[in-house]
């Protein structure tokens, strides 16, 4: 897999990836960026719309930003954007979830790919993304968004946090270096 191959991000993922954002013209970035978002947001919206396995299809909205981001940087912000005004009007039940959890870590993932060279660094900025989305989810607006678990602001719980957010960065950085490995090595 991807997390215990060669170390150097920058020597596998990003040679393939400058030569795609170099050789395009704008329409072509703003295409893609609105359907990357368009995506994120009928993926996020799955949880609402189909209940119990669209739980399961909600998180792959990452994907679609991660690979914005690492096309097109710019534009992968925009593509964030826009998917969250397009969750308003899809499924607005949604639209607390995804800017804190699942965009943010898309964003930290696809800048963490871009701008460090080491697996670990990127896992340690993607997952503090993640960690700080969800603790402001838990413990400034309130929200449930681990259920009744976690609740009472503590040190303990920040770093139970950010342990479960180690984790699932991890689980998210080695699929998609191994899905860009395969796919850009052909």
């Amino acid at each position: 897999m991807f997390w215990f191959r060669n170390k150097d991000i920058k020597e596998n993922i990003l040679p393939f990836i400058i030569r795609v954002r170099n050789q395009r013209r704008l329409t072509f970035k703003l295409v893609v960026s609105a359907f990357m978002s368009l995506t994120a947001a009928i993926l996020q919206g799955a949880g609402g719309m189909v209940p119990g396995i669209g739980m399961l299809i909600s998180p792959l909205s990452t994907a679609p930003i991660i690979i914005s981001v690492l096309l097109f940087p710019s534009y992968g912000i925009l593509s964030y954007f826009l998917t969250i005004f397009l969750l308003l009007l899809i499924q607005p039940s949604e639209l607390i979830i995804f800017p804190f959890t699942t965009g943010a870590m898309g964003i930290g993932i696809g800048f963490g790919l871009t701008l460090f060279n080491k697996v670990w660094k990127v896992l340690s900025f993607s997952s503090l993304f993640l960690s700080i989305g969800i603790c402001l989810l838990l413990y400034l607006l309130q929200f449930p968004v681990l259920g009744p678990f976690l609740i009472e602001f503590s040190i303990l719980n920040i770093i139970l946090i950010y342990l479960f957010s180690l984790i699932y960065c991890w689980i998210w950085i080695g699929t998609v270096g191994t899905v860009l490995m395969v796919f850009f090595t052909r």
